[in-house]
């Protein structure tokens, strides 16, 4: 079943609930907020002081990051992580499958991201809820010139303890920490928290595995058309410059996602489509 309701402040979300799986989206910045597998609790981090906003971004969840990643390069006065994720999408489709349904929604080039971003696009973001969580993120140059961008599912996954958790896959991987003014590193083993990261990977396809020993489980991670891996998280002294982030909520997720970020963005000619995934199972550790 799936069905539109008012979350919070009033904002319209698609609400899903399965056999399999329960989830919320929200149509604003088209964002993942929860899902739960049967059985388990909820895989996503929303921070309890998120703004439910128009034009404010929602902390956690599964924002989505397009055209560019961070601060724009050349503008720092353009939003963080792109210009859609706090716009106010199109639902286009709600379909069941056997034991899974999919919410397709898009958003469009318009003044309001001409001002910060000259080229015509349509983006769709097309989430299967069920047993695993697929999320799709496909962009379309609906222009007449060829046109760069950098994209990413920036998921929180909620963890007991970010002190606590490892990422496999990554060992051996060349990455730019960017907490150390983005110097070219090269991953030893098993990703572990113990400080403010923001490693961005490159050049990896890997499958991912965040291994969580409080909550008991492994959050499976696997990507399509992704050449670049970010991991982050604030720690206690970045979580207490974020106003919508509670001073000890950094403890409670960890963000690894798809993404193509840096010298792994995606050129894309007028008329083609680029298509990125990911897909987000549980099982226990």
């Amino acid at each position: 079943m799936a069905e539109i309701v008012a979350g919070e402040s009033g904002l319209e979300k698609v609400r899903v609930s399965t056999a399999a799986a329960e989830a919320d989206i929200y149509l604003h910045g088209a964002q993942v907020t929860s899902w739960r597998p049967a059985g388990d609790e909820d895989v996503i981090f929303l921070s309890k002081q998120s703004k439910f906003q128009d034009g404010k971004a929602i902390r956690g969840g599964i924002p989505i990051c397009f055209p560019w990643f961070r601060g724009k390069a050349d503008n720092p006065k353009a939003p963080a992580h792109g210009v859609v994720r706090t716009k106010s999408w199109k639902l286009d489709s709600l379909e069941q499958q056997q034991d899974s349904v999919v919410v397709t929604m898009s958003t469009e080039s318009d003044d309001g991201t001409r001002q910060w971003w000259p080229h015509e696009f349509r983006v769709m973001h097309r989430v299967t809820v069920g047993p695993e969580l697929k999320l799709e993120l496909i962009v379309t140059n609906t222009g007449s010139t060829a046109m760069h961008f950098e994209e990413a599912l920036h998921t929180y996954h909620q963890v007991g303890d970010a002190e606590k958790v490892r990422v496999s896959g990554l060992d051996g991987v060349v990455f730019l920490d960017n907490m150390d003014a983005n110097r070219e590193k090269t991953q030893r083993g098993d990703v572990i928290l113990t400080q403010p990261t923001d490693n961005a990977y490159l050049q990896t396809k890997s499958v991912l595995e965040l291994v969580d020993a409080i909550l008991g489980r492994r959050i499976k991670i696997a990507k399509e058309n992704s050449l670049s891996t970010v991991v982050w998280n604030p720690w206690s002294s970045g979580a207490k410059a974020l106003a919508d982030l509670g001073d000890e909520e950094w403890r409670h997720f960890a963000c690894v996602e798809a993404s193509n970020i840096l010298s792994c963005g995606v050129d894309l000619a007028p008329g083609a489509q680029h298509t990125i995934a990911a897909r987000i199972s549980v099982a226990a550790s």
